[in-house]
């Protein structure tokens, strides 16, 4: 065999070998774009029922003594606020099923309708206190358990022993889906409305804000301390073993696990100088430790990313070592320095234990109305709803993380557009 045949050969053969890598690659980036289709999927479709929520429609009589109210007297909103709406709402379901008087029974028709109608109910007659003894019909929320079964295909089938409603319940609905009574609306109460103990009245707003308000905090203590260590490391640091200790540490705590910082948030701002627990305060100021060697080391480079040349003319100019820095090479770096920022706080965004560790866990009804206030973040509320037993909370579950993955998608094509955008290729 000539030396030209084993050449050929050879070629041949890493030929072979350089499509099977390929072929390779192109599986892997398949799998892996395939097993993400499966779980968005997945996530969708079970988060689609929480979008859409049960009503029913009641023919309302509001009666004073019904409603506890003293003939004559002025109405007011603190005689409102502590009036009997409840009786008011379960009147208005028996009366739309008179044929219904042993008292097990009456419970599991109040049942079919959620406890927030009694609210619903209130806030009508404080917006129009004209109502006051009148009947008007007006569409409530249902239960969960109706809900889910009304949006259970599955759930029809079994027998009454394996699920929540009763067969008299379920005959109570077709009736009332006969007559008319029942309506599918898009769930505002979902973007509008906190936590709550019952799956059709819990929300996402309260963790919304809390997460809006702990970002905020944390971009306030990350971003300038995050520059300025980059910035000296990087133009004024002198080459010596303390800043080389310094360097090998900060990429050593981009590593440390998040549930670290946590515990020493607890340890140092809660313990030690009592910063408010449970609060966006010290939830930005952990998250804000947590994104530091991010956001440095993305400066970094950003900062090395300016040649060496736009320092000499600036030097050569005239400028001094501190104009240079300022004024030529961190607005040159200022994008991807941007970059990093963003992504960092995408990672906070996304964080979940060491906020568990400064109390951020806890069940929060109110939407937070400042950093000190007690709050609650996306993460965290999607970890107290998967843990919770009502089935209807899958659905939330699902629709919370759809709006996290949405949050964090527009953060990173931020990200992107600002780097698209302003990059500079020297």
């Amino acid at each position: 065999m000539t030396n030209t045949e084993k050449v050929k050969r050879g070629l041949a053969k890493r030929y072979r070998k350089e499509r099977r890598f390929r072929a390779m690659g192109l599986i892997a980036v398949l799998l892996g774009f395939a097993f993400l289709i499966v779980l968005l999927s997945d996530i969708t479709i079970k988060a689609l029922p929480a979008f859409h929520q049960t009503y029913l429609k009641l023919d309302i009589n509001l009666d004073p003594e019904v409603l506890g109210l003293a003939p004559g007297r002025p109405l007011d909103e603190k005689a409102i606020l502590h009036a009997d709406f409840r009786s008011v709402v379960r009147r208005s379901m028996y009366a739309l099923f008179p044929e219904v008087r042993k008292r097990r029974d009456k419970r599991k028709l109040a049942a079919l309708v959620s406890t927030g109608a009694q609210y619903q109910v209130r806030d009508r007659l404080l917006r129009d206190h004209a109502l006051l003894g009148q009947t008007f019909s007006m569409w409530v929320l249902a239960d969960d358990d109706v809900d889910t079964y009304l949006n259970t295909r599955s759930l029809r089938d079994l027998k009454q022993s394996e699920r929540r409603l009763r067969d008299n319940q379920v005959a109570w609905l077709e009736r009332l889906k006969q007559e008319g009574r029942i309506d599918r609306r898009f769930n505002w109460l979902f973007f509008s409305s906190a936590d709550s103990r019952e799956p059709e009245l819990a929300g996402i707003l309260g963790a919304v804000v809390g997460s809006f308000y702990t970002l905020l905090v944390t971009i306030g203590l990350a971003f300038p301390l995050s520059l300025a260590a980059a910035v000296y490391l990087e133009e004024f640091a002198p080459r010596n073993r303390w800043v080389d200790f310094i360097e090998v540490n900060i990429n050593n705590l981009a590593a440390v696990p998040s549930i670290v910082f946590g515990l020493l948030g607890l340890a140092v701002f809660i313990n030690f100088f009592g910063v408010p627990r449970s609060s966006p305060l010290v939830g930005g100021m952990v998250l804000a430790l947590m994104t530091l060697p991010t956001i440095i080391i993305a400066a970094r480079a950003a900062l090395k990313a300016v040649p060496p040349s736009i320092r000499e003319a600036a030097l050569g100019l005239g400028a001094s070592h501190t104009q240079m820095v300022f004024h030529h090479v961190v607005p040159l770096a200022m994008p991807g320095v941007l970059t990093g920022t963003i992504i960092g706080m995408a990672q906070a965004l996304g964080e979940t234990a060491p906020l568990l560790m400064i109390g951020m866990v806890a069940f929060i009804v109110d939407i937070p109305q400042g950093f000190t206030d007690s709050a609650t973040v996306l993460p965290v509320q999607i970890y107290l709803w998967a843990d919770s037993p009502e089935r209807a909370f899958v659905a939330k579950t699902s629709a919370a993380i759809l709006v996290l993955l949405g949050f964090l998608v527009l953060m990173n094509g931020i990200a992107i557009l600002l780097r698209k955008r302003f990059e500079r290729k020297w």
